[in-house]
């Protein structure tokens, strides 16, 4: 009797400490936000070094799933994200005026380049993207198209649009239905034509042939907004911890770990939050 009778603080001290345990575990675990956002963030590599400073901030974890800006988009609409980072301002903002995003905020910019053989058999060279796509159709070059309904994807048809070939893209144009990398190595692969966004073609290794023909468009603007998914329509969304990143993207802080990213000296992402109509 003696002894169970002293075993019974050990007992509780055990149970105790394991139920101090189990609860700080769910807290870590509860400290996680999931981040829809485009293969060009991902794939530029500015996210390994974005994240460890915002958890560092916050203690807070970010899962990022990388998609198409439309796909990132869609998984907003069914709650299956936190939170969106993103580059199709037109789509975001129509996501918020549906109600499924509660405000969106600029975060930074680069551009689009036109990427192709250094040969350039097609005659694309220059600052004009509307003229080199026009080319590109006459000659009937080989254009590697995302056809994936992202950001760039976006853009690239709004460019044909413009060009007055949404149409008669000519016989070389491909769908890859992919993202950004596998575009660039499908081209680099083929000495084909692609549209990218710079910070994906700054990272990108196997260039092979290619080279940046067209640049300095200022059609080739290319803004990244961040907003939350709103918890009114899907009440399970981690709206206080996703609303401390998105807070934390365009704070000062925020801005500059985003303008310090570079590779070979050469900065990848300018922040501009604040920007009206951007």
């Amino acid at each position: 009797m003696k002894d169970h009778m002293n075993n019974r603080p050990l007992a509780l001290v055990k149970y105790t400490v394991a139920a101090i345990v189990f609860v700080a575990s769910v807290a870590v675990q509860a400290q996680s936000i999931v981040v829809a956002s485009t293969t060009s963030t991902e794939q530029s590599g500015l996210f390994a070094h974005l994240l460890p400073e915002f958890k560092k901030a916050s203690g807070i974890d970010v899962k990022v799933v990388a998609l198409g800006t439309g796909q990132a988009l869609d998984m907003g609409r069914r709650g299956d994200a936190d939170v969106l980072f993103v580059h199709d301002q037109v789509a975001e903002e129509k996501i918020v005026a549906d109600g499924f995003a509660v405000k969106r905020f600029p975060v930074m910019y680069n551009d689009f380049v036109l990427v192709g053989p250094a040969a350039d058999p097609a005659h694309t060279r220059g600052k004009d993207v509307v003229e080199a796509l026009k080319k590109l159709s006459a000659g009937n070059a080989s254009f590697i198209s995302r056809g994936d309904k992202s950001g760039t994807h976006a853009a690239e048809l709004r460019f044909w649009k413009l060009a007055g070939l949404a149409d008669t893209k000519g016989t070389g144009y491909k769908e890859c239905g992919c993202g950004m990398g596998p575009a660039l190595n499908m081209a680099s692969g083929t000495g084909a034509y692609v549209l990218a966004d710079r910070g994906t073609w700054l990272s990108f290794k196997n260039r092979g042939d290619l080279t940046v023909l067209v640049e300095g468009d200022t059609k080739l603007f290319n803004q990244y907004g961040v907003m939350l998914v709103n918890p009114a329509k899907h009440p399970h969304v981690k709206a206080a911890d996703g609303q401390k990143f998105v807070d934390w993207v365009v704070s000062a802080p925020g801005q500059a770990v985003i303008a310090s990213y570079k590779i070979g000296g050469e900065q990848l992402f300018f922040p501009n939050a604040g920007v009206a109509g951007k």
